[in-house]
């Protein structure tokens, strides 16, 4: 459905809004996929918090422009869906991958992430970052881990007069 100039505008702001706010971009080709996978995707998308968006190249670079994402404009080409990933940097990536195993015409073209435009064989590598909650049970178990060796220490000492006091203690009633 064609556009007129205030709808256009609107969906510029909107998607410049969330690329403002976002952890990552993933631009998928589209090209063969039906309206039912298409819904599909979005419905995936949505479960896992992540803004899916089709929307022409010209218009995607003017919302993108002055973004971290401004990088990956001269790749887009083609119909593509833009993935953006809102609370977890590797959500949208998760999201395109997942779909593109059962669905072979997805294909990801290019990925934004931090100021750096990955290429498309990067997928896996954003794909496999942990999820916040990840990420700190990881922070808490390197924090614990010294506390754990320190106490382990302490408590070696002890241990290890104790079982030398019931070995003497064994031999003598062994001799007895």
């Amino acid at each position: 459905m064609a556009l007129n100039l205030e709808g256009k505008k609107v969906l510029v702001s909107e998607v410049s809004e969330v690329a403002a706010t976002a952890h990552s971009l993933v631009a998928a080709e589209y090209r063969g996929l039906t309206v039912g996978q298409m819904t599909d995707l979005r419905a995936k998308a949505r479960a896992a918090g992540v803004y899916v968006r089709v929307i022409k190249n010209t218009l995607a670079r003017k919302a993108l422009a002055g973004t971290s994402f401004e990088v990956i404009g001269p790749t887009l080409k083609g119909p593509l869906v833009l993935a953006f990933s809102k609370e977890d940097p590797g959500a949208a990536a998760r999201v395109i991958k997942a779909f593109a195993k059962d669905n072979d015409k997805l294909k990801a073209t290019g990925i934004a992430m931090g100021g750096q435009l990955l290429s498309a064989k990067d997928l896996d590598r954003v794909a496999s970052l942990p999820t916040r909650e990840q990420a700190l049970s990881m922070l808490l178990g390197t924090m614990k881990a010294p506390i754990q060796k320190f106490v382990g220490t302490l408590s070696a000492a002890p241990s290890k007069l104790v079982r030398t006091v019931a070995a003497v203690r064994d031999s003598k009633q062994v001799a007895a």
